[in-house]
């Protein structure tokens, strides 16, 4: 195979010194229990293909760099910044774990709690240091995702959609997705294409996007079907567990389509609810959409939050320079090993980012 060219129009890969190349691999994690695995490759889950990173046969300039000079330049970029993984669904256990395994070895798993501790002092985190969050909780984090990070002794943070919780509901962009691609139409969502319709939909001001959506659901012959969320009992149970958990908003509107009314009661009521179920406030927010939001800001940093990320394929500063605007990189659960290592590294989020292509699973 033929090496690509590294230095195409408008992309750059990281510079890097002999220094940055050779560092330790230890971590803190427990692998005991997990050792056996930690040779597998990531498996698909029951009647699931491995998942490619883009389109059904994977992205080709993302496979080429990955064997070329500029992959070692990524990875000892990515090694002196901080990386926040964002997941969604973890439906195989055996593939996360995988993707545990490599972190254990590669990386500095950090909580929450370490991450506002160095916000507050100031103090820049170790190198290779790297979060794990999931968005939108559901039950597959309880149920897939919390048995893997307890085998390696791994903490995490799970934002909630506090509206979600004790139901079974789908997110709103979950119904959209699914009643567009079954027959439902709506007056203002007039693009082609399943995806840019869905991306028409979430760009709509607030109570045109809600208007549509109840059009989509009387135009469609059938109903989305039914997910469970977590229970109160359960986001306890969680935090019990190492699993911080961080609000999404009470509806997880886009907040930016808001007007300030709706802005403020999305983060208060959400707020107020996990406050209420925890018995504590939580320190974390994910912005609905992975995009940030001024006016959420303010009122984020006057209910005394920590910090709040966003989904913009970027990796961070080890200390972060805008603590309430935290970059994460989105994610599969069942990529395999070397498409894992092209998001951990930041090269597959570059490439993206170069060809102006939206972050990956943002939810639709």
């Amino acid at each position: 195979m033929p090496r690509p060219d590294t230095t195409m129009p408008g992309f750059k890969a990281p510079e890097t010194t002999s220094s940055d190349t050779t560092s330790s691999d230890t971590t803190s994690c427990d692998t005991t229990s997990s050792a056996s695995s930690a040779a597998r490759p990531a498996a698909a889950g029951p009647g699931e293909a491995a998942r490619p990173l883009e389109g059904p046969t994977g992205d080709r300039l993302v496979h080429w760099l990955s064997h070329s000079p500029a992959q070692p330049l990524f990875r000892a970029h990515a090694a002196r910044r901080l990386v926040v993984l964002a997941y969604r669904r973890v439906t195989d256990r055996v593939a996360f774990g995988a993707q545990l395994d490599r972190l254990c070895r590669v990386a500095v798993p950090i909580s929450l709690r370490a991450l506002e501790q160095a916000v507050r002092e100031g103090r820049p985190l170790p190198p290779r240091s790297v979060l794990i969050t999931f968005d939108d909780a559901d039950r597959s984090v309880l149920d897939h995702a919390l048995p893997a990070l307890r085998e390696r002794g791994l903490p995490a943070v799970a934002f909630v959609v506090s509206e979600l919780v004790g139901t079974d509901l789908p997110s709103w962009r979950q119904e959209a997705a699914y009643l567009l691609a079954h027959g439902g139409h709506a007056r203002a969502v007039t693009a082609d294409g399943r995806s840019t319709r869905l991306a028409q939909l979430a760009a709509l001001p607030d109570p045109d996007r809600r208007r549509s959506l109840h059009e989509l659901r009387v135009s469609a012959p059938v109903r989305a079907p039914r997910r469970e969320r977590l229970t109160q009992e359960q986001l306890r149970l969680l935090t019990a567990h190492q699993v911080a958990i961080g609000s999404q908003t009470l509806g997880d509107a886009d907040l930016r389509r808001c007007d300030d009314a709706t802005v403020r009661a999305e983060i208060h009521t959400a707020h107020r609810d996990l406050t209420d179920w925890l018995g504590s406030a939580p320190t974390a927010f994910a912005y609905p959409g992975g995009d940030h939001d001024p006016r959420a800001a303010a009122l984020l940093t006057d209910l005394g939050y920590l910090t709040a990320f966003v989904s913009d394929q970027r990796l961070n500063a080890r200390l972060p320079r805008e603590a309430l605007r935290v970059s994460r990189l989105p994610v599969d659960a069942g990529c395999d090993r070397a498409q894992f290592e092209a998001v951990l590294s930041g090269l597959h989020p570059a490439v993206r980012r170069w060809r102006g292509l939206p972050a990956c699973g943002r939810g639709y």
